[in-house]
């Protein structure tokens, strides 16, 4: 979520909105964009999010995560070079 606020953040600022108008615009409090972006929103529904990345051009995906840490052979094998 911490990124994705940042990128709220980013995306507001560089259409010279403020908060309170990107708010407004989505039928939300100043205090739940300010909670978004600065990531201290206990919950937030993802259809808020979607909404307003949406309003932005972006597009809300999943993307699977790594479940397990590689092994120390694992690394040795891999190159970080190329």
């Amino acid at each position: 979520m911490e990124n994705l606020g940042k990128l709220i953040r980013t995306l507001r600022k560089e259409r010279k909105l403020s908060q309170q108008a990107l708010a407004q615009q989505y039928g939300m409090s100043r205090s739940t964009i300010s909670g978004i972006e600065n990531n201290t929103i206990s919950e937030v529904g993802i259809r808020k999010v979607q909404a307003i990345l949406s309003g932005f051009g972006y597009e809300l995906t999943g993307v699977p995560r790594q479940l397990t840490r590689p092994t120390l052979d694992t690394l040795k094998t891999m190159s970080f070079h190329d």
